[in-house]
This record gives C-alpha cells, structure tokens and sequence, in this order.
C-alpha cells in the first residue's frame, strides 16, 4: 500500500491487546514504525507481533503512541455489572453465568483495572485506550485524570453497523467521521443486519469476533492520531 511520505521522523508505535493487526497495518501503511502485543499470536503471523503480557514492561520501549485496542473489558463494562455485584456495590449478584463462580468474576474484574490502570498509566505521551463506558465499580477503580470517553460508531466510517466504541485519550484528538452512513429505519430489515454484533449466538469464537477492529475506523485513527502526534513533534523540535 502507498505510504504517507513523512517530512518527520516515523513514529513509534505500539498496538497493544491485538492480535489481528488491523489497528497495526494502518499506522504501518502511513510508514511508522509500529508493533502490536498481546499474550497471543497475531492472526497474521507478523514479525512485528510481540507475544507477552503489556504489564510486563514493554510500555517503557520508549514509544510515541500507545493505541490499546481491546484490553479486558467483560467485567468493566456496564452490561457486565449484574455479573459482579447485586443491589449496592459488591453485594452477592442474584445469578451468574453458568458455571462460573463470584470470586472468578472478582478475579476477572481485578485482572481488567490492572491491566487498563498499566496502560493509563505508561510513561507515554499520547494514548488512546478502547473500552466501553465503564460501570460504576469499574469508574471507581480508575486513575483519577481518566477522562469521559469519545463513544464513536462503525457507521461514521462507513460500516454499516452499530457497536459503541468508548475511546479514552491522553494527548490525542477526539475522531472525526470520515464516511458517515444514514442510520436505517429503526425495525427495518436494514437496521436489523446493522446490529449483528449483538445479535451474535453464544459460542467460543464470540468474544474475539466481538472485539474485532473496524479498518476504517482505524485508518482514521491512524492518519488523525498520528497525524496529530507528527506535527506536534515537529512543532516542539
């Protein structure tokens, strides 16, 4: 693919919790120096996919950008609250998923602040983090300067889909729509195919498939974020 010919040193970026290289192959297609991580293999076997956990210190490699794309979020997020707590905060919940125990569902909430909080906290200067809008014990867990998400939509990109993706930023411009689609009538057969995210069955492939990047998206991303970040580096120098 044709590159952005770049009158500044290329950006090093790093793509963590990825393992499809969609967010890597469009900041790489603009010619920076990039590499994803996550605790399992890339799904495109790249020699720029680096297998470990994102805690264990590859956030100090001294990168420009960090772009956390799908960091443990089942029992941050808003729809997953009934799994962790009852009425109040931390009571016993009325029911769990099958199989499955509350100190797993503790244990799972506890590994998802640790690794966001590690991210948020990376000596890097601009990050963008993915998540869904947290619930409140989530929010309460949180790094006291996390901002308010940017919640964006497939569709301003031209994905004929819905799924709300919360950015968090640090140093970093809210996305702008690239290719906004005109929403289907609500019922219409139209918006039905739009929710196929959520319509999903249950099965083991179903939290990956879920979680996956839109490359438009991400080519927004990548040309608006590390856009900003080049020309604010060449303005500092």
């Amino acid at each position: 693919m044709q590159q952005l010919e770049l009158s500044f040193r290329p950006l090093r970026i790093l793509v963590g919790c990825e393992t499809s290289g969609i967010a890597r192959r469009a900041f790489a297609d603009l010619g920076h120096d990039v590499w994803s991580c996550d605790i399992l293999p890339a799904e495109d076997r790249s020699n720029r996919h680096i297998i470990c956990d994102i805690r264990g210190g590859i956030l100090k490699d001294g990168w420009d950008l960090l772009a956390v794309m799908h960091p443990p979020c089942t029992r941050l997020c808003r729809s997953g609250r009934r799994w962790m707590s009852g009425p109040g905060k931390w009571t016993e919940p009325k029911q769990l998923p099958k199989g499955r125990t509350w100190q797993e569902m503790k244990d799972e909430f506890e590994e998802g602040v640790s690794i966001f909080e590690a991210c948020w906290n990376a000596p890097i200067d601009r990050i963008a983090a993915e998540n869904p809008e947290m619930n409140d014990l989530a929010r309460e867990r949180m790094p006291e300067d996390l901002p308010e998400p940017q919640i964006v939509q497939p569709f301003w990109f031209g994905h004929p889909e819905y799924k709300a993706t919360g950015w968090y930023l640090r140093n970093l411009p809210r996305l702008e729509p690239t290719e906004m689609l005109l929403e289907p009538e609500r019922g219409s057969p139209d918006w039905i195919a739009w929710n196929r995210v959520h319509r999903m069955p249950p099965g083991p492939e179903r939290a990956r498939l879920r979680s996956r990047s839109f490359p438009n998206m991400m080519k927004a991303a990548a040309a608006q974020w590390a856009g900003y970040a080049v020309e604010h580096l060449r303005t500092a120098a």
